[in-house]
């Protein structure tokens, strides 16, 4: 494809780019003498390495227009990262073409392009004339990038001597202060401190005002949504959808949750087969018997993944063996690590039931579950007033929360920021 055919408009377009690897199984063969030895033994292909294909990228076209901040999405082993390296030219893809206007930038792999023996200074230039600057353009521009890096101290030691978060802040320097046309930033940004991702934050809002293309792969989809103008989504190596960065999000999103809350169904489902089998932690006379365990979401759909916020039912079904007066249901919520998180009952709240017989339900509607992300079980149970127990199930129901916000604690409490300038409220 010409770059001069081009969209004035496009700074990269790649029509129907697949990328094929070659995934090897059995054992390696380390030297010729290990070789000869397995032919003389009659099996030639006898411990030496098969493969198959594997196609991380499978026919994906699309044009990236000038100016744009675009982020990738998708699970572990998508492609995300795949595709980075193909727009940054540092793999071929095996089929399709890729047309690229402009100096490209890419901070892919923490590292990628260091001598580890070399100093700092030493790698800032061998980097630099790999990224097309000349060494004159390095000299004038040597002191930003070793600022911007925070590496004043430390330009003259050898890199094999850096942190983690060194490295990455000398990389992102150099990807950046080279002035790219296009910048292409994988995951690695995740490894610095708060300081320097307020730092690259600021530097990429400065690349966006002027009119630079900027790739970013994470799994943070908090920072996509705030700071790219559109997003991918990658699934198997395809490109599943495209857009506004909260539509593909909340698509994304969506899938991840039907993934998740069909693994959590199987789960829940196994857990009460245990408990009706009397196999799992469950207690009690069964006068009164809890025969149904549900979480609802506002549709009425049976779920077991929520997102903070999200209002939730859950359903007690049960029956009666004989009339029971006036028993007590109760649920207790707990983080997996065995913390209680939170717990009520219809005794604690001052409700009275009346006499309960044969088949009924029992619904505790949250007008909104605000716990925050992570795995949780659930106790519930229903008893006596004086605590004598009908039947208690222990840690039998999962639940997960899943949130964009990343929160510490158990609960999200509702809540609003504000500033005051002067004793004013923002």
């Amino acid at each position: 494809m010409d770059v001069a055919s081009l969209s004035p408009d496009a700074a990269v377009v790649l029509r129907d780019v697949s990328k094929r690897f070659r995934l090897h199984r059995g054992r390696q063969v380390s030297t010729v003498k290990d070789l000869f030895v397995r032919l003389f033994r009659g099996s030639p292909g006898s411990g030496l390495l098969s493969g198959e294909d594997f196609w991380a990228l499978r026919d994906v076209s699309l044009d990236l227009v000038r100016g744009r901040m675009v982020g990738i999405i998708g699970s572990n082993g998508s492609g995300k990262s795949t595709l980075l390296k193909v727009l940054g030219g540092i793999l071929k893809p095996t089929t399709g073409h890729v047309s690229v206007r402009g100096r490209v930038s890419a901070l892919i792999e923490l590292g990628a392009g260091f001598h580890p023996e070399f100093t700092g200074r030493e790698n800032i230039y061998v980097n630099g004339v790999l990224l097309g600057l000349t060494r004159a353009e390095i000299r004038a521009r040597f002191d930003e990038i070793v600022a911007f890096a925070g590496l004043e101290t430390f330009v003259d030691n050898p890199v094999k001597t850096y942190s983690s978060g060194m490295y990455m802040r000398l990389g992102f320097a150099i990807a950046v202060t080279v002035d790219p046309d296009i910048l292409l930033i994988d995951e690695v940004l995740a490894v610095g401190d708060e300081a320097f991702q307020h730092r690259c934050v600021s530097k990429i809002q400065e690349f966006k005002a002027r009119g630079k293309t900027i790739v970013l792969v994470s799994h943070d989809l908090g920072s996509i949504e705030r700071l790219c103008d559109e997003a991918l989504w990658l699934d198997g190596g395809r490109l599943h959808a495209r857009g506004g960065t909260r539509e593909v999000i909340g698509q994304y999103l969506e899938h991840v949750a039907r993934e998740e809350t069909r693994a959590l169904g199987i789960e829940h489902a196994e857990a009460e087969a245990a408990a009706r089998a009397g196999t799992a932690a469950r207690w009690g006379t069964r006068e009164v018997e809890l025969t149904r365990v549900e979480l609802r979401d506002k549709a009425g759909t049976e779920r077991y993944l929520f997102e903070t916020g999200e209002p939730c039912t859950l359903r007690l079904a049960y029956r009666a063996h004989r009339p029971i007066e006036d028993p007590v249901f109760g649920i207790g919520v707990f983080r997996k690590d065995g913390v209680c998180c939170y717990g009520t009952n219809t005794g604690v709240e001052g409700l009275h039931l009346g006499k309960v017989e044969g088949e009924g339900e029992i619904l505790l509607d949250f007008e909104r579950l605000d716990l925050v992300e992570g795995e949780y079980l659930l106790d519930v149970a229903v008893h006596a007033r004086d605590g004598h127990p009908y039947d208690y199930h222990s840690r039998l129901y999962a639940l997960a929360m899943r949130s964009r916000v990343r929160d510490t604690g158990v609960a999200r409490l509702a809540h609003r920021w504000r500033l005051r300038h002067g004793g004013d409220a923002a």
